[in-house]
């Protein structure tokens, strides 16, 4: 639902939060051990320039987690919520775990049909005149 989106978008934005870190001290550690100008003579972006792109990437994004969060639903998860949830999902797995063995059976059965069948196929293959 909308919260599971939510809460992608949170991790979509965290993890590029995480990205622009990253790159930010990446390409400053670079700048710091290089020239600021390539052999052609061009012009490359000062560490004052880079400091100002990554910091905006990274108030942007901050600023997106930020809105992210406040917009999750604001529901404390009381006690009682928490047990309903796990009667909830108790009945899931009992339901769950009934429907499996039912499956289980069903597989049994087939598999034992299939055995006879292999039995009656040889059995009537050993029985057959060599010709």
């Amino acid at each position: 639902g909308r919260m599971a989106d939510r809460l992608t978008q949170l991790q979509e934005a965290v993890n590029s939060l995480g990205e622009h870190f990253c790159n930010a001290i990446g390409v400053l550690q670079q700048s710091g051990n290089e020239e600021q100008r390539s052999d052609a003579g061009e012009h490359l972006p000062s560490t004052e320039e880079n400091c100002a792109v990554f910091a905006a990437a990274i108030t942007r994004t901050a600023q997106d987690i930020d809105t992210l969060i406040e917009s999750l639903p604001n529901q404390e998860y009381t006690p009682e919520m928490q047990n309903e949830s796990l009667r909830r999902l108790e009945e899931e797995n009992k339901r769950s775990a009934e429907r499996l063995a039912k499956v289980v059976e069903e597989g049994e059965a087939l598999l034992q049909d299939i055995q006879e069948s292999l039995r009656q196929i040889c059995d009537s293959q050993l029985r057959k005149p060599n010709t």
